[in-house]
């Protein structure tokens, strides 16, 4: 609208500019499939740098960790008067495996298993490193045990399974006594559990590209220069008349002038 001023001039109303334009704080321009990728091709140094570096960093680290070692055995819960004879016989056992599994990793096992072997670590540190769970549907319950060396694994991994089988003969010496066998032994260990460099460093890997592509997005947000005359005809809102191509004005004394 033109405004009349009393010296007979007039005034233009100010010039706003549509919504979304500048960067960063648009709102207005809508990334398409094809920006997306484009980001992706410019930033590409950018994502395999963050990637990269990400994924040796944690392989190396995964390299200076010891290695640690893990041994299994296998107990078996029954009764004293042998194999049960109805299936709700079994049901309860396999209730009763459930209870015993919490035996295994009690104190008093770790204890006597501390003292049998000399191990010089308190109950608390050595339960860290010891797990037990039912078999699934079993009476079996799976004893493990971590440590840096396999020999030692797999003898405190044996020894938590004889000092547990002595302690429920001790608490239960009736006829229809619950009874625990180590039905598998230990072996020793041949391929550490952890840590395992390649897993980790796939990991980080994707985790790096992740990393990558949101700072590649990032850095287009703070830039405050177009890529194509689309986005500036999305920012501005007006269209797009000509484009002024980039060139380089050939050098050399035979283009001097006189």
């Amino acid at each position: 609208m033109y405004n009349a001023q009393p010296n007979g001039q007039g005034s233009a109303p100010p010039i706003t500019a549509p919504p979304g334009v500048g960067k960063p704080g648009g709102g207005d321009y809508i990334i398409t499939l094809r920006d997306f990728f484009e980001v992706l091709h410019r930033q590409r140094w950018i994502i395999l740098l963050v990637a990269v570096t990400l994924m040796f960093a944690v392989v190396g680290f995964s390299l200076a960790q010891a290695p640690t070692y893990q041994a299994s055995s296998k107990i078996l819960i029954g009764q004293e008067r042998g194999i049960t004879e109805t299936p709700n016989e079994v049901v309860g056992l396999q209730q009763v495996t459930r209870t015993m599994v919490e035996g295994v990793k009690s104190r008093p096992v770790a204890k006597a298993v501390i003292q049998r072997l000399n191990l010089g670590v308190t109950s608390q540190d050595f339960l860290k490193n010891l797990s037990a769970e039912q078999i699934a549907e079993t009476q079996y319950i799976q004893v493990d045990y971590r440590d840096s060396s396999p020999e030692r694994a797999q003898e405190v991994t044996n020894t938590v399974g004889s000092v547990f089988a002595e302690q429920v003969s001790e608490v239960s010496p009736s006829a229809n006594a619950i009874t625990a066998t180590v039905w598998e032994q230990a072996d020793p260990p041949e391929q550490p559990v952890s840590p395992k460099p390649v897993l980790n460093g796939f990991l980080a890997l994707v985790l790096g590209l992740m990393l990558g592509v949101g700072l590649a997005f990032l850095l287009e947000y703070l830039s405050d220069s177009w890529r194509s005359p689309e986005e500036a005809e999305q920012t501005m809102g007006v269209p797009t008349f000509a484009m002024i191509p980039a060139f380089k004005v050939p050098g050399g004394k035979g283009n001097r002038g006189n």
